[in-house]
């Protein structure tokens, strides 16, 4: 097998267990050592662990890689700095960050409590922003570094019952985006990836009826390990140029997610009135509306 990171040091935040600890434990088959970081909280954010994060770790050593745990939260940004900075006091530098980790507190948005609100912004948008800046003086200083920051089609697309889980998700594409602009002057590239896999996570769903239960069957299918191949292409040098982009990843198909561009426009040279916008401007656009879609109505096929 060619070793894609040979000779990099990546950090995976939430990698004890899912799709974090396929990531962590595909970069170090790929050469990279790894700063596998994990708090072993409970879905909701709850509790401690480091049994998770250790067993990646054991993972990895056992097939002959390179890993060091750690226990702190990304929510920190002190703490942020210190998972960096244990990553460049062990292996003398860094070049890779993955911002996985993640937690849930879904809520029809009327019952939804700040707290809710607050823990899920906290670890998702919060933490990756900690982390990614804990990282981005040292990938300037060596004018090299690549992100990867998962979101979710939640946000891009929308789902019942998770507006501050959406809500972070989009924000870390805004994120991601800035990151690959404010920082191409230095080689640092930045990617988004929207990934569909069978998760303790996603396991909270509560199958409510057969439509529900068929879905999740579906999701099962999905496995962690689809993931990873796609977080390693991107962080290796091969793929230099690829920086700001979303991809989705469903099994075996990767997609490449819009941005947001203007569809259509109209012109009103004299200026526009309300009674103008409702009887003119809302009727000349609507065609292009989008509807109230959910991501189950957009990726509507068995996955492949």
């Amino acid at each position: 097998m060619t070793e894609l990171l040979a000779g990099k040091v990546a950090l995976v935040t939430g990698a004890g267990r899912g799709i974090g600890a396929e990531i962590a434990k595909l970069m170090a088959a790929h050469g990279a050592s790894v700063v596998v970081n994990d708090p072993g909280g409970a879905t909701s954010g709850e509790g401690q662990d480091q049994a998770h994060a250790l067993a990646t770790v054991e993972a990895i050593r056992s097939a002959g890689g390179s890993a060091e745990a750690n226990f702190d939260s990304v929510t920190d940004f002190a703490a942020a700095e210190g998972i960096v900075s244990q990553a460049i006091d062990r292996y003398g530098r860094i070049d890779i960050v993955v911002n996985n980790a993640g937690i849930l507190r879904d809520a029809i948005f009327h019952k939804m409590t700040e707290d809710d609100w607050d823990a899920v912004i906290d670890v998702h948008l919060k933490g990756s922003f900690n982390v990614a800046r804990a990282a981005a003086t040292r990938f300037r200083a060596q004018e090299s570094g690549c992100f990867v920051h998962m979101t979710s089609t939640s946000g891009l697309i929308g789902n019942v019952g998770q507006a501050n889980y959406a809500a972070a998700k989009l924000g870390i594409v805004g994120l991601s985006k800035s990151l690959a602009l404010d920082m191409a002057r230095f080689n640092v590239r930045s990617n988004c990836i929207a990934p569909f896999a069978w998760s303790r996570m996603i396991g909270t769903i509560p199958a409510a009826d057969d439509n529900a239960r068929a879905r999740i069957e579906k999701l099962k299918q999905m496995t962690p390990d689809k993931i990873a191949p796609v977080a390693v292409a991107l962080c290796s040098d091969r793929a230099a140029h690829v920086t700001g982009q979303i991809f989705g990843v469903r099994s075996n198909e990767i997609f490449l997610l819009s941005q947001s561009r203007p569809l259509r426009g109209i012109h009103e040279g004299s200026g526009w009135s309300p009674e103008a916008v409702v009887e003119h401007a809302f009727p000349a656009l609507q065609s292009d509306f989008y509807p109230l879609d959910r991501t189950a109505d957009i990726f509507s096929w068995d996955p492949v």
